[in-house]
């Protein structure tokens, strides 16, 4: 579980200081502002230590290997054409440094490279013990359409497409769970399959929605189901449950409002399974679907929330226990707005 992260000349951050709740994490600004990628360097950190005890064949944390895995981790993840495109120029100052900190401190980790460095960072601390659980990234596109594979063109081509979406696809063809996980799984997926009209079958490489009127190959489904079948499916296989991380890019992107009030539950319903989660978004409807759950249902939630703002260049970071510490945001000014404008029309 995350406890904070610190970066400094991380592509458009001069500097910045995070400090996340146990629960929930929300990321705001408009779009080009960085909110992406804070989740992506938070999940590079993460999955380079999940992988690690593999990696290291069953062995400690050591300098070599984590220059070699994050290295590689971040130019999968972001894809610039050379990883010190990830440092932010500016005079007197060409190195970028990225110090991620955990509930548990062994496995705090920090590392840097400069606006030259092609395939290299250095390690400036390193962590005692790996991560235990993998963490799960859900792109703003849905994937279940494109899973037949997908994974495997991946593998065998290199492809313009950032590394988060090969993860999700091999979470998502993961067996399901099975044994007394069972019983809160199915809690999460109900909701979910009512709203689809059906359950998730994987036969061979292809997805489908099975229901009372037929199997339906999932590319024929409206991508706002899609998407809410991609979060039944890593919720099947056990990736989000029991301790983990997710991190979600604009959850609502592509969703009708009645479907982003059933997105905004089930993330309340992750964290009371001891799911950290983050998510970046501009949808004032999602923030107020989560603030009235919060209110009503789960006070004694531990979230933050991080306002994103351009300031002469560059961006800086608000942040506090509500949207009210983060600054204004416009995107949710202009929805605020629009409501006024509307309200005086009508």
């Amino acid at each position: 579980m995350f406890k904070s992260l610190r970066i400094e000349n991380f592509t458009v951050f001069p500097q910045a200081d995070l400090t996340f709740g146990k629960n929930l994490n929300v990321i705001l600004g408009e779009n080009g502002l960085g909110k992406t990628h804070i989740l992506k360097v938070l999940y590079t950190a993460a999955s380079v230590s999940a992988q690690g005890l593999r990696k290291s064949g069953g062995g400690v944390p050591t300098k070599n290997l984590l220059q070699t895995e994050i290295a590689t981790r971040l130019r999968e993840v972001f894809k610039p054409d050379e990883l010190g495109r990830l440092a932010r120029r500016q005079p007197n100052r060409s190195r970028c440094e990225v110090e991620a900190c955990f509930q548990n401190t062994a496995q705090d980790i920090a590392f840097s490279f400069n606006t030259s460095s092609k395939t290299e960072v250095s390690i400036d601390k390193l962590p005692t013990v790996w991560l235990e659980k993998k963490p799960v990234f859900i792109p703003t596109r849905e994937l279940m359409s494109i899973y037949p594979g997908f994974v495997s063109l991946y593998e065998l081509n290199r492809l313009p497409i950032e590394e988060t979406w090969r993860d999700t696809c091999i979470l998502l063809g993961a067996p399901l769970a099975k044994g007394p996980r069972v019983k809160r799984i199915r809690t999460l997926l109900e909701p979910l399959e009512e709203t689809m009209g059906g359950l998730i079958e994987l036969d061979g490489d292809r997805f489908y929605l099975k229901s009372k009127a037929g199997r339906f190959e999932m590319h024929l489904l409206a991508e706002g189901l899609r998407k809410l079948a991609m979060l039944a499916r890593l919720i099947a296989t056990g990736a989000l449950l029991d301790n983990g991380t997710l991190f979600w890019d604009e959850p609502e992107a592509n969703l009708n409002p009645k479907i982003i009030k059933l997105i905004a539950r089930t993330i309340i319903d992750l964290t009371r399974q001891g799911i950290q989660v983050f998510i970046s978004t501009h949808s004032l409807f999602l923030l107020r679907e989560l603030y009235i759950l919060q209110q009503k249902e789960a006070t004694n939630l531990d979230a933050r929330c991080f306002g994103l703002h351009e300031t002469n260049g560059h961006v800086t970071v608000q942040q506090g226990a509500s949207i009210d510490d983060v600054g204004d945001i416009t995107a949710l000014d202009e929805e605020l707005m629009q409501s006024d404008r509307y309200r005086q029309i009508a």
